[in-house]
């Protein structure tokens, strides 16, 4: 905001919400009656027409929203999110929920909202999947978003039923090879991201298993433990509370390296699938058109502030959630990957919502 002294006071008020070379162009008409006074004040007023644009961002809250219901990883996620960024901006920011379609609803308000960093969303792999699953998706993923950063990363658990014969991963791919067709897997719906990892690991590995889908990964342990359905692909969260107490087993996770809450679980790629990696990753995105001044500013605060505060990654590591952070550039790079990588598996295995 640009603070009017008393001396240019006399010579009119400078309106808050003006922009630098606006104030320049006025003041000029201004003093074009007083020439001495326009050659005393040039100096200031060319400082004032230098300063970029977006330096003074943000000057009122930000809307950060959750396109799922209250209570899942991006409802707790985006709330710490939005907690540490507001103190590193120094300005609120607002955690709304905008459940529906599958994150649908709320990514396309943001991909209509103004471009001006005061809208943003935080989403899951969802965003990447949607466009190629779903017939109709409100957002066109690379031309109408921007990528702030990919936040966090948390690989799910590969969970077995604790009645069958099978301790890891080579155990399970030997027992549905030996019984072809007769395996079960669970997951949190058709086209989610635990879906997808059994799809592509079925992929990866020639075993042939049945898909039984839920309306959510919690849903998925009942029968799990019950041997109704034999193995799922979980998020860590959704996870934890059933492999803590042995009620299933962990056999192994997705990501490229073990995680701290599973050290003595190995990952999916250390047990033979080469390569295998599927990352539960949550990002940040903005309207496409923000100007690159408040996205570096958006990024900076996120990737050097929040995800380095020491309370945000304690509170999230009890998930098996890692702080992340990308550069712009990165986090764009990384969205295309995902869409491309999603893209072969959805088509591959002809998976089509019902």
């Amino acid at each position: 905001m640009v603070e009017t002294s008393p001396a240019m006071a006399k010579y009119g008020s400078l309106r808050t919400e003006a922009t630098a070379s606006q104030v320049v162009e006025a003041r000029m008409k201004t003093m074009t009656r007083r020439p001495w006074i326009a050659l005393l004040l040039m100096p200031f007023w060319l400082a004032l027409a230098s300063v970029p644009a977006g330096a003074e961002y943000p000057d009122r809250p930000i809307k950060l929203i959750m396109p799922y219901s209250p209570g899942g990883i991006i409802d707790f996620a985006g709330r710490k999110v939005a907690q540490y960024l507001a103190e590193a901006l120094g300005q609120p920011v607002v955690a709304e929920n905008h459940p529906g379609a599958g994150g649908m609803l709320g990514t396309g308000l943001v991909a209509h909202a103004a471009p001006d960093g005061y809208t943003i969303v935080i989403m899951d792999p969802a965003i990447v999947i949607n466009p190629t699953l779903q017939p109709s998706v409100p957002y066109d993923l690379f031309t109408q978003l921007t990528t702030v950063s990919i936040v966090t990363s948390s690989p799910e658990v590969l969970v077995v039923a604790p009645q069958l014969p099978i301790k890891s991963v080579a155990d399970l791919i030997a027992y549905a090879k030996a019984n072809p067709g007769k395996l079960n897997y669970g997951s949190a719906g058709v086209g989610t991201t635990p879906h997808l990892a059994a799809a592509l690991f079925q992929q990866r590995t020639g075993i042939d298993t049945v898909h039984v889908p839920y309306r959510g990964i919690g849903q998925i342990y009942p029968d799990l433990i019950s041997n109704k359905i034999q193995f799922a692909f979980s998020s860590i969260a959704g996870g934890l509370p059933f492999t803590q107490d042995n009620r299933v087993r962990a056999i192994a996770t997705t990501g490229l390296k073990r995680v701290a809450v599973y050290p003595n679980v190995p990952t999916v790629d250390e047990a033979g699938v080469k390569g295998f990696s599927v990352d539960l990753w949550l990002g940040l995105f903005a309207p496409k058109g923000v100007p690159p001044a408040i996205l570096a500013k958006l990024n900076a605060a996120i990737n050097d502030k929040v995800l380095k505060n020491p309370e945000f990654k304690a509170a999230v590591a009890k998930f098996g959630i890692e702080p992340r952070g990308t550069s712009l550039d990165e986090g764009t790079a990384t969205l295309k990957e995902e869409y491309e990588m999603w893209k072969k598996v959805i088509e591959d295995a002809h998976i089509k919502l019902k």
